[in-house]
């Protein structure tokens, strides 16, 4: 795209939830963006916050848009569309990133002037991403509809690292009656089965295999999210009612197998389906990765008990650092650099790399400069010698300062002085017995 600033882009819709999502990365990457909510205070305050404009009129927002981003609740999605649509600039572009395609597509179809383009989108994503890296951006992309910009967003997209599926509303739609529709009516449903069933979840994750516990991951992610949403997801697409059905008619079918002991017809469907997902080889490497994910963390805190370790929390983003005390399969402690203790849920937490404790401490924490002159035989090589220095573990950075020989220098050596920088001014001493133990003499 050209210099994005120039680029306007309305997202209706843009207060919350993934349109607040694409609205914050949109202003990351410089693009000039206005969002809209139905209530001005709380929709004020957030564009405030986030560095956007704010618009109360949806009408009045889009009339001098380059593009239109639609990010209303499945349920309103349309008669937002019918409204807003007709109003869009010439040449514009309008997107729609709702998780049904075909009645949107239509409606989009029938209320867009012609000099409007069209580009139905599915972000395979919610408002938790960290960024567009790896996540699946499904397009459905019209003929003749998206020609001025199908190939900036494509860019866009690409140059953000996202994994992006062509499709048609068609195909969308089925596709996601059973990706969407029937994971979350499945997931919903054992978990409504749980709790009538009057079983702790706690409790049962004792007795538990990895997979149980994995699985109970991905059933509590699906039912803690905004019920309204999930209950729109199962009803806006008629083909999620096909998959229902179906799955419930298959439950019933093989319960029945079960109860009247039919076992070798039971095994001959379990084998049919396992050849029908043909992808076993694939399927245990992915879960084994995501079932060893769940005690990698907890080995490497075990590991760094007494060590210094920087820790971020995954919703709040504060950064923890501290030396690890204690370890269990819940939580972790922390000793601050004051001495206070912190107590997190390993749940909840991301271990930082050493690069981006490094900077974390670089930007929090006060750095104390120090030259050293040492006395090195001439023999030395000083790049050596300020490679094995800036390795120091205590050290953030050194260079060399001056290389000195003359009068005040005895025969046969050189004076090195050394510029470095550390946290903690104790380290000065480290530094100093370290070039002592390389044979240096302190000047």
């Amino acid at each position: 795209m050209t210099c994005n600033k120039d680029i306007k882009i309305t997202i209706i819709g843009g207060s919350r939830g993934l349109g607040n999502w694409i609205a914050k990365k949109l202003i990351k990457d410089n693009f000039n963006v206005t969002i809209t909510s139905r209530n001005y205070e709380t929709g004020y305050k957030i564009a405030e916050k986030i560095g956007a404009k704010y618009s109360d009129n949806n009408i009045e927002s889009v009339k001098d848009a380059d593009i239109t981003i639609f990010s209303t609740p499945i349920e309103n999605m349309n008669d937002t569309i019918k409204e807003v649509a007709p109003h869009t600039k010439e040449n514009s572009l309008i997107i729609d990133v709702t998780s049904v395609k075909k009645e949107v597509t239509n409606t989009l179809l029938e209320h867009t002037p012609e000099h409007t383009e069209i580009l139905p989108c599915h972000p395979m994503f919610g408002p938790r991403v960290p960024s567009l890296e790896g996540q699946v951006v499904i397009l459905t992309p019209l003929p003749s509809r998206c020609q001025k910009w199908y190939d900036k967003i494509i860019k866009y997209l690409e140059d953000n690292k996202a994994h992006i599926v062509l499709s048609t509303p068609e195909e969308h739609d089925k596709t996601m009656s059973v990706v969407q529709g029937l994971t979350h009516f499945s997931y919903i449903s054992i978990a409504s089965t749980i709790r009538k069933l009057d079983i702790c979840v706690k409790k049962s994750r004792e007795f538990a295999s990895p997979v149980y516990s994995l699985m109970m991951d991905m059933i509590s992610r699906i039912v803690s999210q905004n019920p309204y949403l999930y209950y729109s997801i199962q009803k806006s697409n008629d083909e999620t009612s096909l998959s229902r059905k179906k799955f419930i008619k298959e439950i019933n079918y093989l319960a029945n197998l079960i109860e009247e002991g039919n076992e070798e017809q039971f095994v001959h469907e379990m084998s049919e389906s396992a050849k029908h997902l043909d992808e076993f080889e694939e399927a245990l490497g992915r879960s084994d990765k995501a079932i060893s994910t769940l005690t990698r963390e907890l080995n490497i805190l075990k590991n760094s008990i007494g060590i210094e370790i920087g820790l971020e929390h995954q919703y709040s983003h504060n950064i923890h650092v501290g030396i690890v005390k204690d370890v269990d399969a819940k939580q972790v402690t922390l000793s601050n650099l004051n001495g206070d203790e912190t107590t997190l849920k390993l749940s909840n937490v991301k271990i930082l790399s050493d690069e981006e404790l490094l900077t974390w401490k670089k930007t929090n924490l006060t750095v104390h400069h120090f030259d050293v002159s040492v006395l090195f035989l001439k023999t030395c090589d000083v790049d050596v010698l300020l490679d094995i220095i800036s390795n120091i573990n205590v050290i953030i950075d050194a260079n060399v300062k001056e290389v000195y020989e003359g009068i005040q220098v005895p025969n046969d050596y050189i004076s090195i002085t050394f510029h470095y920088c550390v946290f903690d001014k104790k380290d000065k001493a480290i530094v100093e017995e370290y070039l002592k133990g390389m044979g240096g003499i302190i000047r």
